[in-house]
């Protein structure tokens, strides 16, 4: 019974996805005072890419096909480990907050190989600022982790958010806040949001994630938009996950599942409400400033990482 709510906890994420990041877009149009699309849109797009042909440009070899494979695979491999309804995930190893990373990492690499072998200029800018990035999010994505691993002495994600469910609520000392705000900064590195990167725009100058996928089209885009729209409810469910798992249910009863369902859809709420500000309040940071965007989330881990070895 335990491994089937896994299951069904890993599809309702992976089919929730697009309806956030539909959400996300009608409450920046609505506090920009626009009307906005429908939240249903991405579930619209996605469906009108499938049934499109897959265009391949000449030059580009079979990595230009494989590359949107891997990144939709291992981001849904990501979801598997993380809690949402129950303090349990679907696949969870010790350790497997380092696996998460690195798995995440491995999607971006492919999605950049894929960008170069498609043989556009705009693709290869594209993986060339993805690869700063990526290689200035990994450090403090990792340390802010362990972190929490260290306080909770568990290398699993659920051995965390167990450890995280016996403490009190008012228990949230400034470790916490240091890990939380450090990755919370990765989190809109990671996702391609403001003020790291646009998800919108097509101006060459700025564009990072679209310039790599310019060259895609029907289903091969349409798995690397799904792929971004899990990772971003990826992230945010595993931030609720780690730093505010209260509401989880604690057994398989349909009242104790409903109740945290309808606890973690608030949390994803409040995530969503101020990442929509966020966005709607700053402008896109240029080039040469987001290594110092980064740097502070790696200052805030290490501290993090520091503070709690002392502790302990």
């Amino acid at each position: 019974m335990t491994r089937a709510m896994n299951v069904v906890q890993v599809l309702l994420l992976i089919s929730l996805a697009p309806l956030v990041r539909g959400v996300i877009a009608q409450l920046k149009a609505r506090i920009q005072n626009r009307r906005g699309a429908s939240v249903w849109r991405p579930y619209v797009d996605l469906f009108k890419l499938l049934r499109k042909e897959d265009l391949v440009p000449p030059s580009a070899s079979f990595v230009f096909r494989l590359a949107p494979i891997v990144l939709f695979v291992t981001t849904v491999v990501v979801a598997a480990f993380v809690p949402l309804l129950q303090g349990s995930a679907l696949l969870g190893v010790r350790g497997d907050f380092i696996l998460l990373v690195y798995l995440l990492a491995l999607g971006r690499f492919f999605l950049m190989l894929g960008a170069m072998d498609g043989g556009s200029s705009f693709g290869g800018m594209g993986a060339s600022r993805e690869a700063l990035v990526s290689t200035l999010a990994e450090a403090p994505f990792l340390l802010g982790l362990m972190a929490v691993a260290i306080a909770a002495r568990s290398g699993s994600i659920a051995g965390m958010v167990e450890w995280t469910m016996g403490q009190s609520f008012f228990q949230f000392s400034a470790v916490h806040a240091l890990a939380f705000v450090a990755l919370a900064l990765v989190a809109i590195a990671e996702t391609g949001r403001i003020p790291v990167d646009n998800p919108t725009t097509h101006l060459e100058l700025t564009m990072i994630h679209e310039a790599m996928v310019l060259e895609y089209s029907g289903p091969s885009l349409a798995l690397i938009e799904w792929a971004s729209s899990i990772k971003l409810t990826v992230v945010m469910a595993l931030l609720i996950a780690l730093f505010v798992p209260w509401g989880i249910a604690s057994s398989l009863s349909v009242l104790a599942l409903g109740i945290a369902a309808l606890v973690l859809l608030l949390k994803i709420a409040v995530l969503v409400l101020a990442l929509a500000l966020v966005e709607s309040s700053v402008a896109k940071l240029r080039m040469y400033l987001v290594p110092d965007f980064l740097g502070v989330a790696s200052a805030l881990a290490i501290l993090a990482v520091v503070f709690t070895a002392l502790m302990r």
